[in-house]
């Protein structure tokens, strides 16, 4: 399993006419954490860009349990159980400086091979690198 942290400040631009976060700029705050959990592993989306692939969002869901507000600071953390082979299921919790959780979300990705612009498994090195964590 695979759990990352990542903090995200929210700016104005991120807030709605009501003061508080614009509920899909959750997804754009997922797309962060999930970029940097890759990046710390060592495994980022340019690596599998030069290999051919792409990871497409095909599925997210997101559920709001409280509101967050300009300038506060949140953790997204992003948690991937098991090891990504057709798809990466990505998994989110978003909490505020008091530790209140405010958001939880999904994500599942696809690969595509962009030579053929068709599906595709992840390359072999790519979940070679993966394995450690799910053993």
């Amino acid at each position: 399993m695979i759990t990352y942290d990542t903090q995200i400040r929210v700016l104005y631009r991120d807030t709605d006419k009501m003061g508080v976060v614009y509920h899909a700029n959750y997804i754009v705050f997922y797309e962060a954490a999930r970029n940097e959990m890759f990046r710390a592993i060592g495994l980022p989306y340019t690596m599998l860009e030069q290999m051919n692939i792409v990871m497409p969002i095909v599925e997210v869901e997101s559920k709001y349990k409280a509101p967050a507000y300009y300038d506060d600071l949140l953790t997204v953390r992003a948690t991937i159980k098991e090891l990504p082979v057709v798809r990466a299921i990505v998994e989110y919790e978003v909490y505020n400086e008091a530790g209140q959780l405010l958001n939880t979300g999904k994500t599942v990705l696809g690969y595509v091979n962009t030579e053929r612009m068709r599906p595709c498994r992840a390359p072999q090195q790519f979940i070679d690198e993966l394995q450690k964590y799910f053993e």
